[in-house]
């Protein structure tokens, strides 16, 4: 199977698959949350329209795909190809495309593909435009070599970006339809690197909301107001030193933490070994600076399994050729929690509320709405089974092992799914390697690992046929 499955998965990115790539890359779809009047422009429906027809024309026999769309929300891409068992596999990606970004190097640009050597720079062509296409291509090798597969649905979403909050009714409208997948591959995670398969096994949940400070009607002259008016940042300093170790960057609040199984911490331990200093390295840090802790397999968890805070936005600062000497009236702030994957991000929410609010400094008025939440995930034991084909196909298409590792970020729709199917199994990996930055600027798809990826999933739902035969 190994040299025709490369082979046919080879020609078809290069003559087909690469190129609608890069059309794909043109246009500008943002998530709903970035692109309130979405349907008035039109760009979605654009994007659903070159992957659909993409796939029209490189059906297999027999399959079924629709374009639904539920009223007032983003389209979903449903894709029924029959199989030679009943058992069900899911295939799951999405299609919306994170906000431009600025810092794009002077040859590249959000919407504009670019090739360079073994990349494909442009937004959303690895985040996860590519999803589309190598599931279906994975599927059209196993037909083109006559090898058996389960049925299989293909579900692209078009809100993920947005916290995939249309999602849920497409899984209500299309139950019947989809059925019950006993095996879910996720194409929209990463990896750490390009020499192997790397499967997620957790993922990081959500808490966020705006901190409004507010300790004067207006602005006033910093002459008359400094030393006698509470500083907006002094407050905003003091609530942030009790939700965060100022020196470390460690979350204080016990609510936002989790035991982490052994079983992850033996994994990222492995990770580690294998992924080294560019751990670190990979981020594009400036000169000098150093991680947060001198441990590898320590950094790894920091990122996958602690919570950690981010400031992602602010407002009440004018910019600094228009700052005058004024004490600022108000300040907000946008912060960003990333939880442990088994954290409940309700709880969490409420106990950074909770914790912003109370007895706020010179009885500012302090306020913290919440406006992002969303659960993590911890994906169940990997059956042998799906070790060993994982392993197998690594090194058939890599030529080393896979590596389990868990992500810093997080897709919704697999806590949905783990909920709404505990007895399935799970395979997700991805394309966003070193340096890919997926959401910022210079994004790119490295095909090379697009193409082995695809070759691992084709070998993955061939051995899942087998498994389930015996």
């Amino acid at each position: 199977m190994k040299q025709q499955n490369i082979d046919y998965i080879d020609q078809l990115w290069n003559s087909s698959i690469t190129p609608t790539l890069m059309e794909y890359i043109k246009i500008p779809n943002k998530s709903p949350q970035f692109d309130k009047d979405w349907q008035a422009h039109g760009y979605m429906d654009q994007a659903v329209n070159l992957i659909a027809q993409w796939c029209k024309n490189n059906a297999v026999d027999n399959m079924k795909l629709e374009v639904v769309k539920l009223e007032n929300r983003t389209p979903v891409i449903f894709i029924e190809i029959p199989g030679s068992s009943d058992d069900t596999i899911l295939l799951y990606g999405h299609l919306d495309k994170q906000p431009e970004m600025t810092g794009w190097d002077s040859d590249l640009h959000p919407w504009k593909p670019v090739l360079k050597g073994d990349r494909l720079y442009g937004r959303g062509g690895a985040d996860d435009g590519y999803s589309t296409f190598a599931s279906l291509a994975a599927i059209k090798s196993l037909r083109h070599q006559q090898i058996p597969h389960a049925r299989c649905i293909i579900l692209i979403e078009a809100c993920e970006e947005s916290g995939s909050f249309d999602l849920p009714f497409y899984i209500d409208a299309l139950k019947e339809r989809i059925g019950q997948p006993n095996l879910i591959i996720c194409l929209d995670s990463g990896c750490g690197n390009y020499d192997q398969l790397w499967v997620t096994t957790s993922l990081r949940g959500l808490a966020g909301g705006t901190l409004s400070i507010n300790v004067l009607k207006q602005g006033v002259h910093s002459g008359s107001g400094s030393g006698v008016a509470p500083s907006c940042f002094r407050v905003l300093r003091q609530i942030m030193n009790r939700i965060e170790n100022e020196t470390s960057g460690d979350v204080i609040l016990s609510d936002l933490h989790v035991d982490i199984p052994a079983q992850r911490i033996l994994q990222a331990e492995q990770a580690a070994a294998v992924l080294g200093e560019s751990v670190y390295k990979d981020l594009p840090f400036v000169a000098g600076v150093t991680p947060e802790s001198t441990s590898i397999s320590e950094l790894v968890l920091r990122r996958t399994w602690k919570p950690a805070l981010s400031v992602i936005g602010c407002d009440g600062m004018p910019a600094i050729e228009n700052a005058g000497n004024v004490t600022l009236p108000a300040l907000s702030v946008k912060l960003s929690m990333r939880l442990p994957p088994t954290c409940d991000p309700e709880k969490a929410s409420h106990a950074l509320k909770n914790s912003i609010e109370k007895n706020p400094p010179h009885h500012a008025k302090v306020s913290f709405e919440i406006s992002d939440t969303g659960p993590g995930w911890n994906a169940p034991e990997e059956q042998p089974w799906l070790v060993e084909s994982a392993k197998q196909a690594s090194l058939s298409y890599f030529g080393k092992a896979a590596v389990y590792m868990g992500e810093g970020g997080s897709i919704p729709f697999m806590g949905m799914l783990g909920k709404k199917f505990p007895q399935a199994q799970f395979l997700i990996t991805g394309l966003l390697g070193p340096e890919s930055n997926a959401h910022g600027p210079n994004e790119f798809l490295h095909i090379p690992t697009g193409k082995k990826l695809t070759a691992c999933v084709a070998q993955v739902i061939a051995d899942h046929y087998q498994h389930y035969k015996r």
